[in-house]
């Protein structure tokens, strides 16, 4: 059942329309978790860290929050990610500087293992590739073993 602003009943009892991404098409959820949405009072909250140490951990480059026109900063799921993970490395004793360098051997670290998730595929069909090769040599050559 349609109301009468154009959305159905199942959009109304989720809370309305899906997420678009610009061009129009569903958000993935890649999308909605880098999309920033909490203010610092509701991430610090959600995180159990103060106001401050999250403008600190800004400061030092730790995470990098969307900002609205008029410059309010806006966290988003992959941020209130980022930030629990700084409390467990500080809970684990680091400092700010360790911690920002286990962050960004973190992030290359899963870089390098998708970049190696893409290497195998195509390792795979190489191989693939040359098996077929290698037959088709064999019957040019009159090999037909």
């Amino acid at each position: 059942m349609a109301a009468s602003d154009g959305t159905t009943a199942a959009e109304e009892y989720d809370g309305g329309p899906a997420a678009s991404a610009a061009n129009g098409t569903p958000a993935s959820a890649d999308d909605r978790d880098a999309r920033g949405v909490y203010a610092i009072s509701v991430a610090a909250e959600l995180v159990g860290t103060g106001q401050q140490n999250i403008r600190q951990y800004e400061r030092k480059g730790l995470v990098t929050p969307d900002r609205t026109d008029g410059g309010t900063r806006r966290y988003s799921e992959d941020d209130l990610t980022t930030l629990r993970r700084i409390g467990v490395l500080l809970d684990e004793g680091l400092n700010l500087a360790g911690v920002k360098m286990v962050l960004e051997l973190e992030a290359e670290n899963r870089g390098l293992a998708e970049n190696n998730r893409g290497l195998v595929g195509d390792n795979r069909e190489l191989r693939a590739d040359n098996r077929g090769l290698r037959k088709d040599l064999k019957r040019a050559r009159g090999d037909d073993a």
